[in-house]
C-alpha cells in the first residue's frame, strides 16, 4: 500500500480542499454523479481518458472522504452505484462556480496551457 513521505498540510481551508480533491478525475467525477450518471461503467464512458482503474482508486478516495457513498446491489454479476453524500452536494455550488470562471476565462487559459505545453517538449 502507498505510504506518503511527507505528511499533507492541513493549516487551511486551501489545503483541505486539495487533499480532497487532488486527483486528476476527481472534480469531474463528482460532477458527473451530480448530473445522474452513478455507475462506473457511465462514469467511464463519460470520461474515456481516465482507465477503470484510475476512475476505481478516485471513486474509492471520494468515498473516504466522505464525498460520494457507494451502494452495492446483491445480483449477479453485481451492480454498483455511487451516490454525493449530504457532504458532496455541498462541494457541487463551489464546483459550479469554478466551471463558470473557467468558461469565462478559457480563452485565456487555453493560451496559457498550450504556452506552457510548448515549452515541457522542448
Amino acid at each position: 500500500m502507498y505510504e506518503r513521505k511527507i505528511p499533507p498540510s492541513l493549516n487551511c481551508g486551501l489545503d483541505l480542499v486539495g487533499e480532497v480533491l487532488y486527483g486528476k478525475w476527481k472534480i469531474r467525477l463528482l460532477w458527473f454523479i451530480n448530473e445522474g450518471y452513478q455507475r462506473p461503467s457511465e462514469l467511464q464512458r463519460k470520461i474515456p481518458d481516465a482507465s477503470r482503474r484510475v476512475i476505481n482508486l478516485q471513486l474509492k478516495e471520494l468515498q473516504e472522504h466522505e464525498l460520494v457513498s457507494k451502494v452495492i446491489y446483491p445480483v449477479v454479476p453485481p451492480k454498483v452505484e455511487y451516490n454525493l453524500t449530504e457532504f458532496g452536494k455541498s462541494l457541487i455550488p463551489v464546483l459550479s462556480t469554478l466551471g463558470d470562471w473557467g468558461d469565462a476565462h478559457q480563452e485565456r487559459l487555453r493560451s496559457v496551457i498550450l504556452k506552457q505545453s510548448k515549452y515541457l517538449t522542448q
